[in-house]
């Protein structure tokens, strides 16, 4: 499956980016993550990364994640992931990292989360 990613702008500071297909090292991780950090220069301080329809993440893609976190957490923004799988749960929680990407069950569920 091709890696895709659609934004859909909420607001200026929120987006909502939307991957479609495994987050993993390939040629294709690279123009995801180059989004993810143009996102964040241009000012969106609130990510919602809905991984619904990605089957698979591995520790590139995990990278990818961490260092988005990074970014947004330099400019004092926040990111939540929503629709994980649970290989994807599992992922997060075997390496410690669920208390650095918070997840929800669905967009909906993100959206109100960086509302509160």
């Amino acid at each position: 499956m091709h890696l895709e990613a659609a934004t859909e702008r909420i607001d200026p500071a929120t987006v909502v980016v939307t991957i479609t297909g495994a987050l993993r090292l390939s040629g294709e991780l690279s123009p995801v993550n180059i989004l993810l950090q143009q996102l964040i220069v241009s000012g969106v301080t609130r990510l919602v990364l809905d991984l619904a329809a990605c089957p698979y993440v591995d520790s590139a893609g995990l990278g990818t994640l961490l260092h988005t976190f990074g970014l947004l957490s330099q400019r004092e923004g926040q990111i939540r992931l929503c629709g994980a799988n649970q290989r994807i749960e599992d992922l997060i929680l075997m390496t410690h990292t669920d208390n650095l990407l918070p997840r929800d069950p669905d967009r909906q569920a993100s959206l109100a989360a960086l509302d509160s």
